[in-house]
């Protein structure tokens, strides 16, 4: 019996994803070529959805096991972007 393959990783599937978004902007696809790369365009953004809620998820789990109850939102910092890396 053969083995469904396994849904790519998130970089990866993030990666095919920008790929295929770029090919439908240009806009020289015949239809039914853009409709097929829409459509797994479609499964690559669920994908990536059900990753980042799953990652999401793992974060809330271990932030509870350390006492903290909540979650804080991410914010990122307005103006331009710092030139070094963020110290540890």
């Amino acid at each position: 019996m053969a083995q469904d393959p396994q849904p790519p990783e998130f970089e990866q599937a993030l990666a095919e994803l920008e790929s295929l978004v770029e090919r439908l902007e240009r806009g020289d696809l015949p239809l039914e070529e853009a409709l097929s790369t829409f459509e797994r365009g479609v499964e690559l953004t669920r994908l990536c959805q059900n990753s980042l809620k799953a990652a999401q998820q793992r974060v809330e789990i271990l932030l509870k096991r350390n006492g903290r109850q909540e979650t804080e939102p991410f914010a990122v910092p307005e103006g331009p972007e710092p030139s070094s890396p963020i110290p540890r």
